[in-house]
């Protein structure tokens, strides 16, 4: 129990010490932890091979982790620490200004919290409170005379005593059981993240009643946050980003090294919660997080920042190939289609983002390329309750279009080029998502636009994404059937094949019986390769033919990013992120 006295001689200097202790270890374990990952693990995954290097990597790779681990947890012993200060803080201010103002008037405090006051004619009658530990109220023994006005004035600083006691037992005992549960049994041999995540929790619980900042955000535009974050002090960022790593990372209008950092923080965490589940969205999603954990300590060209992450629906990811802040043109590629956070789109989407990085370096290198999972899209098949009817509707890439805006606005709002060049990219049901985001209030906040493999982007005409018909152009490979998604005309002519095959096998079976190319009409609009359209179509590859071959269902509908398998492709993508669409291979609209 806290008493008086203790409270009152509390130096709570001591405990902002160790916590700046305590943040020391924490920020050398990060430092120590980035040297063995990029000056060992990464060069001797490129030039060592054999048993013995494998054996190497494994002690390297848990020495890492155990970095990382001494890392999390220092955080969190130095945010309670300083928590625990600061909150004490109020309660042993209210206790001084009680206990100054009872000296002033010649009352006496006891050490239990009673307090003496003088009666007119000179004798004491004490008022005394009952002990502030036991949570009742102070009572009063009242002297025999009538009352006299020391009694009210004594009344009040019993209270506030007894309040400011049990306010600093309260403190006390919360942040004790917080800091107790922070220790380990000094086997680092499998560090355990769902520990780190439950301490997480913990340490969030101990400090609930100190005002969280990021709670006021809600609503906020990018441009609000970016101004709010630039205002805090260095010390509150730390405890911010410490705390609430997962909101603070995928916060739009946070300068991107720091969103990078804190998504860094919290991915073993999310790692650690999705390894304590068993059902099979929890299982793909942690497959997927081990790719890009992967990724992000061996080190990439250009450098890779994580900018979002989170279990929520289908997973979400948004992963940049250089940093969007210091860019002078940056794309945001929204993929489609079957898109979910899983080791494909680790391996696949991921890698196109760096492709597309690469390319646009090539011709300016200040450019950086995002690949943003920030939304659901539309699975083909029957998992999770969605079905083929669910890639046929517009809902996914409406609520889609609302983030992918205020993300964008994020970009403008942290970058540091006054001329910055955007370019939005939509594949596939992406590419709706995007059109969807240009018939939001005010616009797509992008330079140029970039539509692959579409179904349609929900407007008819090039010149209605709102940046001018030649900055909208269209790659749109022959053999990809998603480029040529049936209109509902299409779908109800050829039932059968719709059936069989899903809406896009209405089409090739129109195509077959010579029906197809009556007009440009595309499920979700005109067909944006089409000549009615008013894009600019560049050259792609005609991608291999579907089915036939081997090559499955829709081989051409997810190379147009691969200089491997479509160089003029890849190519055209790239010129037009580094701002250099003059240089694009033009091709002929449909």
């Amino acid at each position: 129990m806290v008493t008086i006295e203790e409270l009152a001689n509390l130096d709570t200097v001591k405990f902002t010490k160790a916590a700046a202790g305590w943040s020391a270890v924490s920020h050398r374990a990060q430092a120590y932890r980035e040297r063995v990952d990029h000056d060992m693990l990464s060069k001797l995954r490129a030039t060592q091979q054999g048993s013995a290097a494998s054996a190497v990597l494994r002690d390297l790779d848990r020495l890492s982790k155990n970095y990382q681990y001494i890392h999390a947890e220092g955080g969190l012993i130095r945010t309670a620490l300083s928590g625990l200060a600061e909150e004490l803080a109020g309660p042993q201010r209210k206790l001084k200004q009680a206990l100054e103002e009872a000296q002033g008037l010649k009352f006496t405090v006891r050490p239990d919290g009673s307090v003496e006051y003088p009666k007119p004619q000179g004798t004491p009658s004490p008022l005394l409170p009952t002990p502030a530990a036991s949570g009742a109220m102070p009572s009063l023994m009242k002297p025999d005379s009538a009352p006299d006005p020391n009694q009210a004035k004594a009344q009040d600083i019993a209270n506030r005593i007894g309040d400011a006691l049990k306010e600093a037992n309260e403190i006390d005992g919360r942040f004790a059981r917080a800091l107790a549960k922070l220790r380990t049994d000094a086997d680092l041999k499998n560090t355990d993240w769902a520990d780190v995540a439950r301490d997480l929790s913990d340490v969030q619980a101990a400090t609930a009643r100190h005002p969280s900042d990021l709670k006021s955000r809600k609503g906020k535009s990018p441009k609000e946050n970016a101004e709010w974050w630039s205002k805090q002090s260095g010390e509150r960022k730390e405890e911010l980003i410490t705390l609430f790593p997962d909101q603070v990372g995928n916060l739009d209008g946070i300068p991107s090294a720091v969103r990078d950092r804190a998504n860094r923080e919290y991915l073993p965490i999310l790692m650690g919660k999705l390894e304590g589940r068993s059902d099979g969205k929890s299982t793909e999603q942690l497959e997927g997080l081990k790719v890009i954990d992967e990724k992000l300590r061996s080190g990439s060209q250009p450098p890779m920042f994580l900018l979002g992450i989170s279990d929520q629906g289908n997973g979400r990811a948004i992963i940049s190939y250089g940093d969007p802040d210091t860019s002078k043109n940056v794309s945001a590629y929204v993929p489609g289609l079957g898109t979910k956070l899983d080791k494909d789109f680790a391996d696949g989407c991921v890698e196109r983002a760096q492709q597309t990085a690469l390319e646009a370096q090539k011709y300016n290198k200040s450019s950086a390329s995002i690949v943003w999972l920030g939304y659901d899209a539309p699975l083909m098949g029957t998992d999770r309750g969605f079905s083929n009817a669910d890639v046929a509707m517009d809902g996914k890439a409406k609520d889609g279009a609302r983030d992918y805006d205020r993300f964008l606005d994020g970009v403008h709002a942290t970058s540091q080029n006054r001329d910055l060049h955007v370019t939005a990219i939509g594949h596939s049901y992406g590419s709706l998502t995007v059109g969807m985001a240009s018939q939001r209030p005010g616009g797509i906040p992008a330079d140029d636009v970039i539509i692959l493999g579409s179904p349609g982007t929900g407007v008819d005409k090039a010149s209605d994404l709102g940046v001018g018909k030649d900055h909208v152009f269209v790659g749109a490979a022959e053999n990809d059937p998603v480029s040529k998604a049936p209109s509902w005309k299409d779908v109800t002519a050829t039932g059968v094949a719709t059936y069989l095959f899903g809406p896009w096998g209405g089409r090739l079976a129109h195509e077959a019986a010579g029906a197809a190319g009556e007009d440009d009409e595309n499920w979700f609009g005109k067909d944006p390769a089409s000549k009615a359209f008013g894009a600019r179509r560049f050259k792609v590859d005609d991608g291999p033919v579907p089915v036939m071959g081997g090559h499955g269902f829709m081989p051409g509908h997810s190379q147009y990013f691969d200089p491997g398998r479509d160089p003029q492709s890849a190519r055209n993508i790239g010129v037009i992120v580094a701002g250099r669409s003059d240089l694009i291979t033009p091709e002929k609209p449909r």
